[in-house]
């Protein structure tokens, strides 16, 4: 079994070295006076370490003592290869692709988190990020002091952040948590904060990473409605979402980003059908063979979800007649703590069809697990979900509501219309479900 250790690639003969600003620069030289945003053939390499994972300290001893020389496969892998886009200041753009298309790796890179293997990036402008729960604040830190070390990051002086001060701590609703170390704090909890400072600390430029999925639905509107009053201030946003609603409200341009290169570029509307109609494949399974790299942390982790059709089959493909399965297996490797599965559907245009979860499961519904291997399953009923394409979330939560593993558009597939309670109509049936429901008609006397 084989381990996977995924560290920089240095430059190479056959790439150009990182320039010596880092590849992003918070320019000031002459520019076009609309462009907040310069990105030019931007690149990032990772480097995949394979090497044999031996399972006791006396299978590596003696695998050392046999090949003292031997080195570990290299496997060259590019998150990033030669994206190049302009963004206007006042723009509102969406970045949109699958997961491990390189969204998130480019917007560290523009929050200068990580370095690009090679070209440059200029941003025009104070720099607000929002990335993935744990970037950005200081864990041994109350949250009041985080407040005002990222105001101060952002070149503001106390007197300004004290005047932005009470509007942050009354949108993140965390008031009684303030001088408690952000460590303590529940994800939701940090989330609320963090985009509070970010949105509140007034910068021209705004980076915002698919972390508001962590917020309830109240707080992601809440959230949609800042970022548009942000927008009408003339500022620039960049914003990740799988959450096409979203984007569709908040952004007029989209890029879509495909194995790490720029796909398409454009108005949002045209980007999304684009991005629609590239995932009409599906993607059935996903499996994890090496438990400590399955998804999950030290105390449950995932190592399969698959969508199952009537007969059993792992299958991307299905009658609208027939029941789906979905189903996940997950390894459970400290007693006595409640999971929940959970199921996220969303329809193509990523709006979330419905929620289950076993919660009233009478044996295994709000229960407490013992160490072993679970599998969980629910099905769909046939005649349930429209035609078209779908995705599946798989979720596994701690005590109800704490996220412990939440994998986003991890499974699709597609529902085809089999001519299932259509009687003689022939046209398109509208909506999202097209549930089976028992009518009655009976006359009235007059």
């Amino acid at each position: 079994m084989s381990s996977n250790i995924l560290s920089p690639v240095s430059p190479v003969s056959s790439v150009p070295p990182v320039p010596s600003d880092n590849g992003v620069a918070r320019s000031k030289v002459q520019r076009k006076s609309d462009t907040a945003i310069e990105v030019s053939n931007i690149a990032k390499c990772y480097t995949i370490l394979h090497e044999e994972r031996q399972t006791s300290f006396t299978q590596a001893a003696l695998s050392k003592a046999r090949n003292p020389f031997q080195r570990p496969e290299k496997e060259v892998f590019w998150a990033l290869n030669g994206v190049s886009f302009e963004v206007n200041r006042g723009e509102v753009v969406g970045i949109i692709g699958r997961n491990g298309a390189g969204k998130s790796t480019l917007l560290k890179v523009l929050s200068r988190i990580t370095e690009p293997t090679r070209g440059t990036a200029k941003l025009h402008g104070r720099v607000g990020s929002l990335l993935e729960v744990g970037t950005g604040f200081h864990p041994e830190l109350t949250g009041r002091e985080n407040v005002f070390l990222n105001g101060a990051v952002l070149g503001m002086n106390r007197q300004e952040i004290e005047r932005q001060f009470d509007a942050i701590v009354d949108f993140s609703g965390t008031e009684k948590f303030l001088d408690t170390p952000v460590k303590r704090y529940s994800s939701g909890m940090y989330v609320r904060l963090a985009f509070a400072v970010a949105a509140h600390l007034n910068p021209e430029i705004l980076i915002v990473d698919e972390v508001l999925a962590v917020g309830d639905g109240d707080f992601q509107r809440k959230c949609l409605g800042k970022m548009k009053d942000v927008a009408s201030q003339g500022r620039t946003i960049l914003f990740v979402s799988h959450a096409m609603a979203s984007i569709q409200q908040l952004c007029s341009r989209c890029v879509y980003l495909e194995k790490g290169k720029v796909r398409a570029d454009g108005p949002t509307a045209y980007v999304i059908e684009e991005y629609i109609s590239s995932g009409a494949e599906g993607v059935a399974e996903a499996a994890w063979d090496d438990l400590q790299t399955a998804p999950g942390n030290e105390v449950v982790r995932l190592i399969g979800t698959r969508v199952v059709d009537c007969k059993g089959k792992v299958s991307a493909e299905h009658k609208l007649s027939d029941p789906i399965t979905l189903e996940m297996e997950f390894v459970v490797t400290r007693p006595g703590i409640l999971f929940s599965p959970v199921f996220h559907i969303y329809n193509s245009y990523h709006v979330c069809v419905f929620h289950t979860t076993n919660w009233t499961d009478p044996v295994w519904g709000e229960r407490e697990y013992e160490p072993g291997t679970y599998r969980a399953q629910v099905t769909v009923p046939g005649e349930w979900l429209n035609e078209g394409g779908y995705s599946a979330t798989p979720i596994i939560t701690r005590d109800t509501n704490n996220v412990l593993i939440k994998l986003d558009e991890c499974l699709s597939f597609n529902v085809n219309d089999d001519g299932a309670g259509r009687g003689s109509f022939a046209g398109p049936i509208i909506g999202v479900l097209r549930p089976a429901l028992p009518w009655t008609v009976t006359p009235v006397r007059e």
